[in-house]
């Protein structure tokens, strides 16, 4: 299975990818402008010079959307970035020098900075535990706890961060959690339940505890996400499954524990903070 699957389905550059940025930066300025940008009609409208500039370190992530937020609003904007996406910028650093009517940019000035200032803190983010866990086997994934509508380029900023995509919804992957394995009946009949599917989807079950591990394991799961397993129980569930089943570690998970638990063994690990508590990037663009 490939995980990383917005590098796969999405990748930059291709027709689907463009798609995603258009339909979202045509959601985001529809939302802000609406109907017309009262406030930018009181400068006359003449051309100005503007820049973005980061106020701090980061993984820069976004360019194509605020490439489309500008030219969307005016095609004849033109934009000279000063740095590449994924590239690290630093507190201060010009990201780009931007031309065209000042109403046009004053009207897009929003939008861009959202998504800019957004997907670069989910990239920041996940290049911040990626760096932790090197020289460890363990790999860093995202989860389906993203923003309602910006799954996909949430995702998206995880893969320039360094990180692995974890499915990307229902539709792609079977995850069987504890509500799904009591109305199942057991890990043993979910678990059946998923093969006799004949699908090629990933199928990878939670348990909570080691003994739900040998169960699992028994019951020929081949991925198993172990929830909220202490270190101690990461090291055993290591040890017990030694090999047999690709080990998942998940909850309790921060940029103070993550290497200790990329240690016990575990193959990947699972953080929803990725992309639900984000901060975003303070940036600033100035018009001259």
């Amino acid at each position: 299975m490939n995980l990383s699957l917005i590098t796969k389905y999405f990748p930059r550059g291709s027709q689907q990818y463009h798609a995603l940025v258009d339909t979202l930066v045509t959601h985001a300025l529809a939302e802000d402008i609406g109907t017309g940008d009262l406030t930018a009609s009181l400068v006359p409208d003449t051309k100005s010079h503007a820049t973005i500039i980061s106020r701090e370190k980061a993984v820069i992530c976004g360019i194509d959307w605020v490439n489309a937020c500008f030219t969307k609003v005016d095609a004849n904007i033109s934009i000279d970035w000063h740095i590449e996406e994924g590239q690290i910028a630093q507190a201060n650093d010009l990201l780009c020098e931007i031309n065209g009517h000042t109403r046009a940019l004053l009207s897009a000035e929003r939008c861009a900075l959202n998504f800019l200032q957004t997907l670069s803190a989910v990239a920041t983010q996940t290049h911040q535990y990626v760096e932790l866990v090197k020289g460890t086997k363990a790999q860093i994934l995202d989860t389906r706890k993203t923003l309602p509508g910006l799954r996909l380029a949430q995702k998206y900023a995880v893969t320039v961060g360094g990180g692995i995509n974890q499915r990307i919804a229902l539709y792609d992957g079977i995850l069987i959690k504890e509500n799904h394995i009591a109305a199942a009946g057991g890990i043993a009949a979910a678990l059946q339940q998923a093969f006799a599917l004949d699908t090629t989807a990933n199928i990878q079950i939670e348990v909570e505890n080691l003994n739900e591990l040998n169960e699992a394991i028994a019951a020929g799961a081949t991925s198993i996400l172990l929830d909220d397993f202490s270190l101690a129980d990461l090291s055993a569930a290591v040890a017990i499954s030694n090999g047999k089943a690709l080990l998942e570690a998940s909850g309790n998970v921060n940029l103070n524990t993550v290497r200790q638990i990329a240690e016990t063994g575990v193959d990947r690990i699972s953080i929803g903070a990725l992309t639900k508590n984000i901060q975003a990037i303070d940036l600033s663009m100035r018009i001259e």
